[in-house]
């Protein structure tokens, strides 16, 4: 009996300790540019959306129906090499991208800073190391990472100058 007791025990121990974490391993969901504007579109957050709105990057999917992406592959808007760097979330099953996620929406948010489902709400995102744990991307090295597309596999590649770029589209959030 006390033998089953213990058992019971381990395993009521084993589950807690184990459950938190598989809890944690569910895969984040992508919930789109209109999600993630809500809370970047004012003065107080660096007008963030509306950089997006006005770069290159909110225009990715467009450019893969211009006659010249045409040149390149017969239908860019379904070739892996193309969505890979003009998509968010390319290659992610559908139930993991929210009601309000949209590909032609281009290069958007989370194709930088990650899946924003479990980091999305203001009081998570109050607190960088909370939001850091719930899915939000912050690169080490920024310029490594614009280079995963930026570079040579795009046949329309012609040099990237990251610093010029990143003036483009740098979206800092005012300090106060």
């Amino acid at each position: 009996m006390l033998h089953r007791l213990v058992l019971v025990v381990l395993f009521a121990v084993a589950a807690y300790l184990v459950l938190p974490d598989a809890i944690q391993a569910q895969a984040f969901s992508y919930e789109g540019v209109q999600v993630c504007g809500m809370c970047h579109k004012t003065e107080k957050s660096g007008n963030q959306l509306k950089v997006w709105e006005g770069s290159k990057h909110a225009q990715a999917y467009k450019a893969l129906q211009t006659a010249e992406a045409k040149k390149f592959s017969k239908d860019p808007t379904k070739d892996e090499k193309c969505l890979k760097c003009h998509t968010t979330g390319h290659g992610v099953a559908a139930n993991l991208k929210g009601a309000k996620f949209k590909v032609e929406d281009g290069v958007q948010c989370e194709a930088c800073h990650g899946p924003g489902s479990a980091y999305k709400s203001m009081a998570v995102m109050k607190n960088k190391a909370d939001a850091q744990k719930k899915g939000l991307m912050v690169h080490a090295d920024v310029e490594k990472f614009c280079k995963t597309c930026h570079n040579s596999e795009s046949p329309t590649f012609k040099g990237f100058d990251y610093k010029t770029m990143w003036a483009k589209i740098a979206h800092p959030t005012p300090k106060g």
